[in-house]
């Protein structure tokens, strides 16, 4: 097809011209312009409707809050601090609030810990590499995410015949350079994944935004409550179990092979480092500008899964109450945590056993025995509800 090329379009009964096009590619439009919506070329949906009435729906988008359904995107909150020696124990180690590292049968390293960021964000997550593991096994995986809940999924509408796209966008520069892989995971009833590829081009900051199609199959629907139902995962490294096949851009039930195919090797050099921040993840094709909260309304978000007690020795809660021959320490949640939480907590006598007694108390022994002749203080104390 060829193409239309003209500065100029008049009426054939006019005497002026009605539309004029500059080298700038601006339109100047003479007279009433009609119709009856707008929308960017890059959109799915209409952002301006005009009804027959003359009324005027903007879809405003930007100025919407909540939008972003993960916590901590701009990697403000940095309860635990730092995490050193991430390994190659299956668990996943957290450092900056809801962000945690998980390492599978990996001879690499890690330290995990707050960055700096780029233009428009003072912090960022930052993962170095401290021991390389250049030969990868075929079972070795390592990807930082985001669990969460139901509840806060119910916006995609997943495995109903309404659901809706996914729009992920982030701000990442890394010293290595490369593809890296990107997956949203489902935990509700069938697992199912789909992952899309970016590439780190140089080692500047660069924002990306990454689109995963709606999934409309009913036996994958996310649960309303308070479990798992959505693991965003971004790739560090994988062995040939989950680095193999072709990439999975469309929803499906979950297969390890394809979970990360064309993953770089993030761990193949001590010199290897990865920041990431401006995290968000909407709904829709279109990638909005980042959602700033402000610091304490990140903060309440992140202690429904985690909270620290920081205080000093000799400073803060001691045992007061005495109780058949035992004493007890009161101490309240800032907020509703996401579950009855486990504690973890110690006193100025050292580390003594703490476990729950019951769905609303916590029961401490210090050195498994009462002792009224001293005042104990607690020194640390930390209580984590995550998924």
């Amino acid at each position: 097809m060829s193409k239309l090329k003209t500065n100029t379009i008049r009426h054939v009964d006019g005497s002026n011209d009605n539309i004029t096009l500059d080298s700038s590619q601006n339109v100047t439009v003479e007279g009433v312009l009609k119709t009856d919506s707008l929308r960017h070329t890059g959109a799915s949906s209409d952002a301006v409707t005009l009804a027959s009435d003359g009324t005027c729906t903007v879809k405003a988008t930007n100025n919407l809050s909540n939008r972003n359904v993960l916590a901590n995107g701009a990697m403000q909150i940095y309860q635990r601090g730092s995490s050193t020696g991430i390994g190659s124990a299956n668990e996943t180690t957290f450092a900056l609030d809801r962000w945690g590292l998980y390492t599978q049968n990996t001879g690499a390293r890690f330290t995990m810990s707050q960055g700096d960021g780029p233009d428009g964000f003072q912090t960022s997550l930052k993962i170095a590499c401290t021991t390389a593991d250049t030969s990868l096994a075929s079972n070795e995986e390592v990807y930082f995410s985001q669990k969460l809940e139901g509840y806060d999924t119910e916006r995609f509408q997943k495995g109903t015949s309404g659901a809706k796209s996914y729009t992920l966008s982030f701000w990442a520069k890394s010293t290595k350079t490369g593809t890296y892989i990107v997956r949203l995971l489902g935990r509700d009833n069938t697992t199912s994944n789909v992952s899309k590829a970016y590439t780190v081009g140089d080692t500047n900051w660069n924002k990306y935004t990454v689109n995963f199609p709606a999934d409309t199959d009913t036996n994958r629907k996310d649960n309303s409550d308070n479990g798992e139902a959505l693991r965003v995962q971004f790739w560090l490294l994988g062995g040939s179990a989950v680095n193999t096949g072709t990439l999975q851009e469309t929803w499906a039930n979950s297969s390890d092979s394809n979970a990360c195919p064309g993953q770089v090797n993030f761990a193949d050099s001590t010199s290897n480092i990865f920041y990431i921040t401006g995290v968000q993840l909407e709904v829709g094709d279109v990638a909005t500008d980042f959602e700033h909260r402000s610091y304490g309304d990140e903060l309440q978000r992140c202690l429904r899964y985690f909270f620290k007690l920081n205080v000093t020795d000799n400073i803060g809660p001691y045992f007061t109450q005495y109780v058949n021959s035992h004493k007890f320490v009161h101490m309240w949640y800032p907020v509703t945590m996401r579950i009855a939480p486990t504690p973890t907590v110690t006193y100025s006598a050292g580390s003594p056993i703490a476990y729950k007694l019951t769905t609303n108390h916590f029961k401490a022994y210090v050195s498994s025995a009462y002792d009224e002749a001293n005042t104990y203080y607690i020194t640390a104390a930390q209580f984590a509800a995550e998924l």
